[in-house]
């Protein structure tokens, strides 16, 4: 009995591991897709606050940090804001939004935008494989 054994297109197949791992690092398509979700994010959340002297609403921001192995982005209300009335949005935020239903701005984006945030991600990095 012989084996005869024959390896093509093992530079295509190489070239396509290469892409793909370039893809899924922090400094390619997924801290791209990271990026763009936690920027489409904020701009939800920033339209849908409820809006009293629209402190708050300015209030809102993101943060973008690539670790190793990772993409991270974050929402948050900004410690140092001030309303005109001397109070700070990172104080009474919270307690609008535990107030829920309509003024629950983050449980709303992630309720309301977050599946199309996350296709939208996906396609960035499929896109690049």
């Amino acid at each position: 009995m012989s084996l005869n054994v024959t390896i093509e297109g093992i530079q295509e197949a190489q070239a396509a591991c290469n892409r793909a791992l370039a893809a899924v690092r922090p400094r390619g398509a997924l801290g791209e897709a990271v990026r763009w979700g936690i920027a489409e994010g904020h701009r939800y959340a920033v339209a849908i606050t409820h809006v009293d002297t629209g402190a708050l609403r300015a209030s809102h921001r993101t943060a973008f940090q690539e670790k190793r192995n990772a993409a991270l982005g974050r929402m948050f209300i900004a410690a140092d804001s001030v309303n005109p009335r001397g109070q700070r949005p990172s104080v009474y935020g919270p307690v609008e939004h535990d107030r829920g239903g309509g003024h629950a701005f983050y449980a709303r984006t992630q309720r309301e935008r977050g599946q199309h945030i996350l296709r939208a991600m996906a396609d960035i990095v499929i896109r690049e494989l």
